[in-house]
């Protein structure tokens, strides 16, 4: 690739700098300059290949646009979140920290009342008016994570669950430690009735030495008891969230999959978080630590033996597609997967004969991902018939298909044909009955950040003021600012907090 110029920060004084995004000895860098500071070098990601395949999906600017503006464009990014006329993307995923009160005390955490000295706790009423925000978006959002610290710990955060039912999110998660629902199943069952759909569940390792080091203590037996107990409360979907980080868990990757394929009745993916350097971390620590997407993948396909291959993975806006298909197909604004193409990567894997098989083996996905885009040109120009162009759809989509090379018993037709809303809903249920989804997500810090990334974020903090703040501007600028204007001191921070 050519070099590339683009704005990030100082990781000391958090001053907007120039930066050049480079490809050197096969991987991409990052270098930067602040004048107080001095100069900056980090990974962006590891490999320049997977790196220039990911880039073919990145949009040009008026192709994109955000759902809501809520604030002008005064300083300019990132200081003027959120969102403000440059950000590009509309929110796939919205979370709200329910408070900053939590029961571990991991060395990891940039969230944590026991750092802090206050208590961050919104109101119901602020939560309200969040959540209202958040659905006042075109296209509304339908999916929210409440997080924290902990959320668990929030008493009434059942109640909480409920409200965001009742005013329309299609998919409620809540991120947690698993701790209190590995006490309870009546916890556990009390979310599923308010309408909890997702456990974003963290989990490091299938060993305690991964715990040991990333949450302080031997945390692994309590995470399988969350699982039992959600499973017998009845929720039935959680998704593994690894924190990675090189020398530490960076061999369990493929363990984790397997862990997770092997409990596929309950756990639906595994979305892993390659670790992120808050506060002054000097380069040696971060480059024995620091991990990115393509690390990730690779090591994914050395251990699971070349079964999950690198080529089965692609970026979130590659899906894009689908979205312009639906939106021309029903006449209705869709959510667009506009985000940049750096951020995540990710794929399907189902389990056939012990064996693990990538979507990507009997189905062209490229190929399938052109002919949507194409379809939704032809349906916005055509008098067509629904019925006629249904059928002629179902006819066009059998070319992307290799049944031979499916797992057993799948049909992959009858998948792509209800993906689209043109076939049996009772297609998706069977698909994440047998399929695991699998993907990385790499939050930046103050020392790989790109302001490009920023402006076309999909996943948004709302806060009590009133904005929609991308997340990784959220956490390495606005968190305390945000945090500070709506908190209480807390008068024993190493007690008030459990």
């Amino acid at each position: 690739m050519e070099s590339m110029k683009t704005k990030s920060l100082c990781p000391q004084c958090h001053k907007v700098v120039d930066a050049d995004v480079y490809e050197e000895d096969g991987k991409i860098l990052m270098k930067k300059r602040c004048e107080e500071h001095g100069d900056f070098n980090d990974i962006y990601w590891s490999d320049a290949d997977l790196y220039d395949k990911f880039a073919q999906w990145r949009l040009n600017d008026d192709e994109v646009s955000a759902g809501i503006q809520n604030t002008e464009s005064i300083k300019g990014c990132p200081a003027d979140c959120g969102l403000c006329p440059e950000h590009k993307s509309s929110t796939m995923l919205a979370l709200i920290d329910l408070t900053n009160r939590c029961n571990q005390h991991c060395p990891t955490c940039f969230a944590n009342a026991a750092v802090a000295g206050y208590l961050y706790e919104p109101t119901m009423e602020q939560l309200e008016e969040m959540m209202k925000l958040l659905r006042s978006e075109v296209p509304p959002c339908h999916a929210i994570q409440f997080a924290g610290g902990e959320p668990t710990v929030r008493e009434n955060i059942v109640e909480i669950v409920k409200m965001a039912r009742d005013l329309g999110f299609s998919h409620i998660q809540v991120a947690t430690n698993g701790v209190a629902m590995a006490k309870s199943v009546e916890f556990c069952h009390e979310l599923k009735v308010a309408g909890l759909h997702t456990v974003y569940l963290q989990f490091d390792g299938v060993t305690e030495e991964p715990y040991k080091i990333l949450r302080g203590y031997p945390a692994l037996k309590p995470k399988l008891k969350a699982i039992e107990n959600c499973w017998q409360g009845k929720i039935k979907s959680v998704v593994l969230v690894p924190t990675i980080m090189k020398g530490v868990n960076d061999d369990q990757i493929g363990d984790i999959v397997r862990f997770a394929a092997e409990n596929l009745h309950i756990i639906k993916g595994v979305n892993a978080q390659p670790i992120s350097f808050e506060g002054r971390v000097d380069e040696a620590e971060r480059n024995k630590g620091r991990i990115t997407i393509p690390d990730f993948i690779r090591l994914l396909e050395e251990q699971t033996n070349g079964e999950i291959p690198r080529e089965s993975f692609y970026p979130v806006p590659f899906v894009l597609p689908i979205s312009y298909f639906i939106e021309a197909w029903k006449g209705i604004p869709q959510l667009s997967f506009t985000v940049h193409p750096h951020c995540g990567a990710a794929t399907y894997v189902f389990v056939d004969d012990g064996k693990f098989v990538p979507i990507t083996a009997f189905i062209d996905v490229e190929g399938f991902m052109e002919f949507l885009k194409d379809s939704a040109e032809e349906i916005r120009h055509s008098k067509i018939g629904k019925i006629r162009a249904t059928a002629a759809l179902v006819s066009a989509i059998r070319k992307f298909i290799d049944k031979d090379k499916a797992p057993e018993g799948f049909d992959p037709l009858a998948l792509l044909s209800n993906i689209l809303g043109i076939g049996n809903r009772e297609a998706v249920a069977e698909f994440h009955r047998n399929a695991l989804y699998i993907g990385a997500m790499h939050f930046m810090d103050p020392y790989n950040f790109d302001l490009e990334r920023v402006k076309r974020c999909g996943i948004h903090y709302a806060t009590p003021d009133g904005r929609i703040i991308p997340f990784c501007a959220y956490n390495a600028l606005h968190r305390p600012s945000v945090e500070n204007a709506f908190s209480t001191p807390l008068q024993n921070p190493k007690t008030d907090v459990d």
